[in-house]
């Protein structure tokens, strides 16, 4: 009995760990998908670092990626940026593995 109760605990210790990671790989991946996105509207760099901090933020609104596609498409298309879903969704593939590189890289 011992050694299921062990194998449950650490079981639920890579659940949360797992999880823990998903969660910083999102963060830093919105991160760098909003600095990219103001480097292409010009922002200077404190509004790049307002505008990160904004697309962080926007992940919150609602369980998946759409949220931050939405936010990401709307801004760069008002701010005159030529983009469409397709692109923006293929940055958001490209930042997550750098996000996941990063991230893997600071264990």
């Amino acid at each position: 009995m011992t050694d299921f109760k062990d194998r449950e605990r650490g079981e639920e210790a890579k659940f949360a760990f797992d999880e823990e990671n998903a969660f910083k790989i999102a963060a830093r991946r919105n991160r760098l998908l909003g600095e990219w996105a103001a480097d292409k509207m010009g922002l200077t760099a404190e509004e790049t670092d307002s505008y990160a901090k904004s697309v962080v933020q926007a992940d919150f609104e609602e369980a998946g990626d759409e949220d931050v596609i939405r936010k990401l498409l709307g801004d760069l298309t008002a701010g005159g940026v030529d983009i469409d879903e397709a692109g923006v969704r293929t940055a958001l593939e490209e930042k997550a593995v750098e996000a996941r590189r990063q991230l893997m890289g600071e264990v």
